[in-house]
């Protein structure tokens, strides 16, 4: 059953429309029913409240002025990391990681900041 704070996507006649975040669920004085209160995740945000059964909340169809609805609980894809063989860390793994760092020009020069502290550059501009 969605609960408060769950994203749901809403279907409208076999074809999802919105995301919804659920507000509130309370008890409609009519016995079994939920006032459902719902944020519409659109632009401009709106606010509605629907009158739905548990049944209902739970992922059943039901119709809403001649129109079959449904709501489904969003939740997040779960990642899996597929590790063929695990390894650990190695030498020559680090070393392979720093032979594919070079710079791509061949020409190029690697600055050392200590080497340019120990020239004399004259005396600090004060």
């Amino acid at each position: 059953m969605a609960t408060i704070n769950d994203v749901v996507l809403i279907y409208l006649e076999d074809s999802p429309v919105s995301f919804a975040r659920v507000e509130s669920i309370l008890p409609d004085p009519k016995k079994d029913w939920y006032q459902i209160k719902l944020l519409m995740l659109q632009i401009p945000l709106q606010v509605v409240t629907w009158i739905l059964k548990d049944d209902y909340i739970n992922g059943e169809e039901f119709h809403m002025n001649g129109k079959k609805m449904k709501l489904k609980t969003v939740e997040c894809p779960r990642e899996e990391f597929v590790l063929s063989h695990p390894q650990k860390p190695s030498r020559d793994l680090a070393e392979n990681f720093l032979q594919q760092e070079k710079p791509e020009e061949p020409d190029a020069k690697i600055i050392s900041f200590s080497d340019l502290k120990k020239k004399d550059h004259g005396p600090d501009p004060k």
